[in-house]
């Protein structure tokens, strides 16, 4: 499995990581809700259990992902400050460019 991580979520991710709070969690990419061939995406920070596996970043971000979730495997997280700032979490290797 993998996990793209864009340099802009890479700063506010390692910000949040770095808070006391959030010491010896990770971040989790988790499926909201599917349907069809698509999925909705939603992060937290967690530790990760006995199904998950972890996969390392070339931003030095750990990501927790549900073991044999097809549609967790390739996504990608960015962050965009317009037209409003947030995250948008897409999959591009599964034909997912964004929520419709």
């Amino acid at each position: 499995m993998n996990c793209k991580i864009t340099r802009n979520a890479a700063k506010v991710i390692k910000r949040e990581l770095e808070k006391e709070e959030n010491q010896g969690k990770k971040l989790r990419v988790v499926i909201t809700h599917a349907h069809g061939d698509h999925a909705h995406y939603g992060l937290d920070l967690d530790t990760p259990k006995e199904t998950d596996v972890v996969v390392s970043t070339d931003k030095e971000i750990d990501v927790i992902l549900e073991s044999g979730q097809e549609l967790l495997d390739g996504v990608k997280i960015d962050y965009l400050y317009l037209p409003q700032e947030g995250f948008i979490i897409t999959n591009p290797s599964k034909g997912n460019h964004g929520d419709h």
